[in-house]
């Protein structure tokens, strides 16, 4: 074999690790790029709860109306006493960080229109029951004992527009189940 043909095997050779290296590099800036853009977006969406996150604060229940479970046919199961969630903050915060819950109160969150919603157990202390709920007040999915802390998306099924959360095990102990409706109003 001549030199001239080592030498262009060997600069091949160099040539095919030298792309493969900046191949490399560029994913690996692309995946850093994109990563950091969506944990800095996050920040800038919800500076509040960044904030209670560093300060590690609990907060305490405020009752802002009530809601009662009834059956499809529209007797009373159980009444709580719920705070509300109605805009895009407040739903996002939901009951993070809470650490105590009584069995006759809940948070009831409120869509501006019925739709595909899941939630998640990140930073939320307390095990719970979401009840996913239509825009005709019928109960579509009940999520029983979500786990605290826990990130796995937990998704309504069908669409909704009012989810109740509540202690877990409330939904097994009063029967609630798909097709029982919710009333509701604030106080």
């Amino acid at each position: 074999m001549s030199k001239n043909k080592q030498i262009s095997k060997s600069q091949a050779r160099k040539n095919k690790l030298l792309q493969i290296g900046v191949i490399v590099l560029l994913i690996a800036f692309i995946a850093y790029f994109v990563f950091s853009n969506l944990l800095l977006n996050k920040e800038k969406i919800n500076p509040q709860l960044e904030k209670a996150v560093s300060e590690k604060t609990a907060y305490s229940f405020t009752k802002e109306g009530e809601l009662s479970f009834t059956d499809s046919k529209g007797n009373l199961i159980s009444n709580i006493d719920i705070e509300i969630a109605d805009d895009d903050q407040q739903r996002q915060l939901g009951l993070m960080f809470r650490d105590k819950l009584e069995n006759n109160q809940g948070m009831l969150f409120i869509f501006d229109r019925e739709a595909p919603q899941a939630f998640w157990m990140h930073n939320t202390i307390l095990p719970l029951d979401i009840i996913y709920v239509n825009s005709k007040m019928e109960i579509v999915h009940i999520v029983k004992n979500a786990k605290p802390f826990d990130d796995t998306s937990l998704p309504s099924i069908k669409p909704a527009q009012y989810v109740v959360e509540v202690n877990a095990g409330y939904s097994d102990k009063l029967g609630l189940k798909e097709g029982d409706k919710i009333v509701w109003r604030r106080s």
